[in-house]
């Protein structure tokens, strides 16, 4: 489908753009493709997609993958899905909010599948943490998104970027930018240029004893970035200050560490040692 079958078919049916829905449409067949092939979908593969919008991506999906559920919160969008997606029948369309969805009933009837998008902006980090924080049966999420929040997902221990999203992604997945994408490649065009992540779950890739304690290392470590780790462990696990110093210690960080300068594996070495203590 062209760029200007797209636009043709947007005018024929009167829509027009809600930008609070961070609506920007992907055109190019080669870009469409590319993601298609970056995300892994194969013939046995069963797809979430989520914002949909005017389906083509939908439709290249649908090439590819076994089956493919799309949800879409823009109910403006029928007539446009009904003529971008005629022909189409490994794919039903669904138009809920999924951040409303719960994920445990919304994983309950589902094989194990893939999730790739062109994510509305707004969604995006609630979104990914929805799958991170809960779902089972996700083996990865492959989507397009903001370039400021990419080299979030995928920053370094003690840069700018560097922070609690990061490291709670680390705990159960690896995360990679695998595509650069310039704005004019939307339609609409937006303000800012976008990646394509990818986010593969794994089985414990850290090993920690307890992913809890880990989350809450986490939160501690990025609660006040002007504190240093102990204050902030002493703040948020009710330790006293000698404690707090001997846990440091036995991880090896310096004494006036921040938690802004642990990498994932130092969080999960921190977790280990809080749990051995609390034993």
């Amino acid at each position: 489908m062209s760029d200007l079958n797209l636009k043709d078919i947007l005018i024929a049916n009167g829509f027009t753009f809600k930008k609070k829905l961070g609506q920007n449409f992907i055109t190019d067949r080669n870009l469409l493709s590319d993601i298609v092939q970056k995300a892994g979908v194969t013939k046995d593969s069963v797809v979430v997609e989520i914002g949909c919008g005017a389906g083509t991506l939908t439709r290249e999906l649908c090439k590819s993958a076994k089956y493919v559920y799309a949800y879409e919160i823009d109910e403006r969008l029928k007539p446009v899905l009904s003529m971008t997606l005629a022909g189409v029948e490994n794919c039903e369309v669904v138009f809920r909010d999924f951040l409303k969805l719960r994920m445990d009933v919304f994983e309950k009837e589902m094989p194990p599948y893939v999730v790739v998008a062109n994510l509305p902006y707004y969604i995006t980090t609630p979104l990914i943490m929805q799958f991170v924080e809960y779902s089972q049966k996700c083996a990865s999420v492959c989507v397009m998104i903001q370039e400021e929040v990419a080299r979030r997902l995928t920053a370094e221990p003690g840069t700018a970027e560097y922070g609690a999203i990061t490291a709670q992604i680390a705990l159960r997945a690896k995360c990679s930018i695998v595509k650069s994408v310039k704005r004019e490649m939307f339609y609409p065009r937006p303000n800012v240029d976008s990646s394509l992540v990818r986010i593969d779950f794994m089985e414990s890739p850290l090993g920690v004893k307890d992913p809890a304690v880990y989350k809450k290392c986490v939160k501690a470590g990025f609660a006040n970035r002007r504190k240093t780790l102990e204050n902030n462990l002493v703040q948020s696990f009710g330790l006293t200050r000698e404690i707090a110093k001997d846990i440091i210690a036995d991880c090896g960080f310096a004494a006036d560490i921040r938690g802004e300068r642990l990498s994932p594996g130092d969080f999960c070495s921190l977790a280990d040692r809080l749990c051995e203590i609390k034993q």
